[in-house]
């Protein structure tokens, strides 16, 4: 009897139902995990506080502009309330501004903010004046941690739905370096959360001053200038789980918006009027400061210059 021979079988990969339907499940919650906002649902205001460095404003509106162009579904009012020359210790250097003024107290006006703002979710960043220039003090530092420890427990009190805090900017001092060791420590002992931007601009500070002795990213040693301000924003953006991490500064965070510089100079445009708006809105013990416009003249402004964000945003005209 004549051998009967038979086609090789092709050996293809073959998945049953239910593991397409898996697989389809996991895609599914892969991108929806991608797309998912860092603030909690129901979020609406975004409250910054801190001294001068945050009242510069220029890392809030490398934030607000990124989570534009990032989540164009989500509406997210950024509200900048930091005050120059402020504490959280409550500590003021003898003779501070040639004597004029001693440096306020953010525990003075923080009921005020916090019962008008209303905020979701707080950043808080302080430290650099709390040191007050001087070399580290036992004292000043148990000061420094009293004060953050009150403002940790006024922002629980007052219902916000996520509170950040953020290590002091780098100085050329040790006792900013143990300020930022003690936050970071609170992650673990109390369940805080910190976002550490000390670390890499320590680090930034560090490289570029082996390629450059006289390198700064503070031309007076205190105030970042706009690389500074990035790198703050960046460390917030990768706390948060953005993919920031290669982006040299903000507009190439932007990048993949055709209209992303744009935006970014609609958003600076409307923080550096809201900001002393809410300043006076608000009220605050420190002389020398813009007068700023009512805040219901700033939301109509506000409100115009949304609507230009919007159709940039869209690819419309303006």
């Amino acid at each position: 009897m004549a051998k009967r021979y038979f086609p090789a079988k092709r050996h293809r990969r073959c998945f049953s139902r239910p593991v397409l339907l898996l697989l389809a499940l996991l895609t599914a919650s892969l991108a929806q995990a991608q797309d998912k906002p860092p603030f909690p649902e129901g979020t609406k205001r975004v409250l910054f506080l801190g001294n001068s460095i945050t009242y510069a404003g220029r890392y809030i509106s490398d934030l607000e502009a990124y989570f534009i162009t990032r989540y164009p579904g989500r509406q997210y009012a950024f509200i900048n309330l930091g005050l120059p020359s402020e504490t959280v210790s409550g500590l003021s250097e003898p003779g501070h501004a040639e004597g004029r003024f001693p440096r306020p107290d953010l525990h003075e006006r923080l009921g005020r903010v916090l019962g008008r703002v209303k905020p979701d979710v707080v950043f808080a960043c302080y430290g650099m004046n709390d040191g007050i220039y001087l070399p580290f003090d036992e004292g000043r530092f148990a000061a420094f941690r009293s004060g953050v420890r009150r403002l940790h427990a006024a922002l629980e009190k007052s219902g916000a739905k996520r509170i950040i805090l953020l290590t002091p900017p780098v100085h050329d001092d040790a006792a900013l370096g143990k300020y930022s060791q003690w936050l970071l420590g609170q992650r673990d002992s109390l369940g805080w959360e910190v976002a550490d931007i000390h670390t890499p601009m320590t680090r930034r500070l560090e490289t570029g001053r082996l390629a450059q002795p006289g390198f700064r990213l503070a031309a007076d040693g205190v105030h970042p200038g706009e690389e500074g301000h990035w790198l703050m924003a960046r460390a917030v953006l990768l706390y948060l789980g953005e993919e920031a991490a290669r982006a040299p500064d903000a507009l190439s965070a932007l990048g993949s918006h055709p209209r992303g510089a744009e935006i970014h100079q609609l958003v600076s445009q409307r923080q550096a009027f809201m900001k002393d708006a809410w300043l006076r809105e608000t009220g605050f013990r420190r002389p020398g400061m813009a007068p700023g416009i009512p805040l219901s003249e700033a939301e109509r402004r506000y409100g115009e210059i949304e609507a230009r964000i919007r159709a940039a945003v869209k690819g419309t005209a303006p």
